[in-house]
């Protein structure tokens, strides 16, 4: 499947994947940080975004992707940054084709499978329940998607997902059917009997129940470089609430800046 994707800067590559109901368009800000010293590629995964949908949609479906996607664009040698779901996509890859990874970056996720959550189910529901026949303007889906969703920060979110198709018609990109589907898959665990060797970076936010201490056991059998850090005062959320705590450890972690060359000079 070919996958659509931002591209910005030159050097080592580095691969950014994002979790459920993201797309590309989410991690922008830090691609364009992180492209002062790398050649950044932003994708977004099957059924999300601008990518192809699919009926199928799963970790060793999405894993399959990135390997096409790097094959396809003769990537040497990447930096996988993963968070959430993107994070296992990360993982699996890594431990699939250690040779082929540099190092890897999972944002608060863990190898472990998770409880079903209500607060996933909800966002589907209130998504596919939106009547766009009743839609002029985003300010409508907002309304309609406020009944289930109290969260602004999380509606709109979610209304990232938005497509206009006309001048008052709009239509939701995310392919909601394959995740309704599929839900399940995405709170499976990571089982996979690979070692990945290279550095590896785990972040959690401080205020997030994904990663645990006692995650980390499995996470070490599996990544014996693994380290793992903690941005306080950050939910599951790391990227969007402290962007500048995130780049700072991309550049503890990789030995590169992660900020603009604008603003590094300014301090200078």
């Amino acid at each position: 499947m070919k996958l659509f994707y931002r591209h910005f800067g030159e050097g080592q590559p580095i691969i950014i994947l994002h979790g459920i109901f993201g797309i590309s368009d989410n991690w922008v800000t830090i691609g364009r940080k992180l492209a002062e010293e790398f050649s950044v590629y932003i994708l977004d995964l099957r059924n999300h975004g601008q990518s192809p949908h699919s009926d199928s949609f799963n970790y060793i479906a999405m894993m399959e992707d990135i390997e096409e996607f790097i094959e396809e664009h003769n990537l040497d040698n990447p930096v996988l940054i993963g968070h959430s779901m993107g994070g296992k996509v990360a993982m699996y890859y890594a431990l699939d084709h250690p040779e082929k990874v540099h190092s890897l970056i999972v944002v608060d996720i863990s190898m472990r499978q998770y409880p079903r959550r209500s607060a996933h189910i909800n966002i589907i529901e209130a998504m596919m329940n939106v009547d766009f026949d009743k839609v002029e303007k985003r300010e409508d889906v907002d309304e309609q998607l406020s009944e289930t969703i109290p969260s602004k920060p999380i509606r709109l979110f979610v209304m990232k997902n938005l497509e206009r198709t006309g001048q008052k018609t709009f239509k939701w990109r995310i392919n909601l059917k394959a995740l309704s589907e599929n839900i399940e898959h995405v709170f499976e665990g990571v089982e996979h009997p690979g070692i990945f060797d290279n550095p590896a970076l785990f972040i959690r936010g401080g205020k997030s129940d994904y990663i645990s201490d006692e995650d980390m056991d499995k996470i070490y059998t599996h990544f014996p470089g693994a380290t793992l850090e903690t941005v306080e005062g950050a939910s599951h959320w790391v990227h969007a609430e402290k962007p500048d705590e995130l780049c700072a450890l991309f550049s503890k972690f990789t030995g590169k800046a992660c900020e603009f060359i604008a603003k590094r000079k300014k301090k200078s």
